[in-house]
């Protein structure tokens, strides 16, 4: 059997190493993740998911905050691992963890690469109105998401979909491509394919500016951030100077002589509000400041009292 370090965090990550641990053709000798966090409103100390999972097969896990700077580090090589496989970790992996082993590090990058190299592609494919995505098995190199590929794999994206289904339904097919992949690598039976550096696109963190709905947007350019911003970070507009949160809507045709923002429809069951090109946007789920997410009509139900048609959002 193959010796194999793991390497990742989230939950995105969690199928990848179940098939790794549950394989016949290879040992995960030692998972890495990032450290405990304090999470929520009282600040619990939270393992990663990926920790979770590794106690549950008995694997060693390692949790260093940096892990170039660690005594980890050299515990990991000591270990002498064939190859390293890697899924969302979050951090910088040092250059001797990607070339020492006789397999090197590979990475099981949700996106077609070169489009969307770096933290945030499934959100991107989604902002951007993409109607494809997939997953990338690549060789891991210093430059981010540079390495060459060995195999990829297409979803498309459904017009329902947002961050979050997109992460459970890649994390699957990753999953699956990873372990059709293996075989061949081991093998060395593949043939990398470099990447073109022409078409090559990133996808940075999302920037806390990049939450806020421009409303002069097209509501059809407004649902896709919407959807590429749930379940995080949330996209965000003002409503009588408070954060209003949205997490689900709808992208209507409608001829606007309202300044963008305006609500232009406003009854017991739907809230629209005028976008740009002539287009609005009905409101579907939402959360307003210091209130859980609901339906549009279950705010509605108490907003009726203060909300009306020609107020505006992001009116400060």
């Amino acid at each position: 059997m193959y010796k194999v370090i793991f390497m990742g965090t989230p939950d995105f990550s969690v199928p990848i190493l179940e098939a790794l641990a549950e394989s016949s053709l290879c040992e995960v000798i030692g998972v890495v993740t990032q450290p405990d966090r304090k999470v929520g409103r009282k600040k619990r100390l939270t393992a990663p998911p990926v920790k979770k999972k590794a106690e549950e097969y008995e694997i060693p896990v390692f949790q260093p905050e940096r892990l170039s700077k660690s005594q980890e580090l050299n515990d990991i090589l000591v270990l002498e691992p064939d190859l390293v496989v890697t899924a969302a970790y979050g951090q910088y992996v040092p250059t001797v963890l990607l070339h020492t082993p006789p397999y090197k590090a590979i990475n099981v990058h949700a996106s077609l690469l070169p489009k969307y190299r770096g933290a945030a592609p499934i959100h991107y494919a989604l902002i951007n109105g993409d109607r494809m995505t997939g997953v990338t098995i690549m060789y891991m190199e210093k430059e981010m998401d540079a390495g060459d590929i060995l195999s990829q794999r297409t979803l498309a994206i459904q017009e329902t979909d947002t961050v979050g289904s997109l992460f459970d339904k890649l994390s699957l097919l990753g999953r699956d491509l990873l372990m059709d992949t293996l075989p061949d690598l081991f093998k060395v039976d593949i043939t990398p394919q470099k990447q073109e550096e022409s078409e090559v696109t990133y996808a940075p963190m999302i920037k806390p500016s990049e939450e806020r709905i421009d409303w002069s947007d097209s509501a059809q350019t407004i649902n896709n951030k919407i959807r590429g911003m749930n379940p995080f970070p949330g996209a965000h507009t003002l409503l009588s100077g408070q954060r209003f949160k949205l997490w689900a809507a709808e992208p209507l045709k409608r001829e606007n002589s309202d300044a963008p923002g305006t609500i232009v429809v406003l009854n017991k069951n739907e809230c629209i509000v005028a976008c740009g090109n002539d287009t609005a946007l009905s409101l579907k789920k939402v959360q307003p400041f210091g209130k859980p997410k609901m339906p549009i009509k279950d705010f509605l139900a108490g907003a009726l009292n203060y909300l009306k048609e020609g107020m505006r959002f992001d009116n400060e």
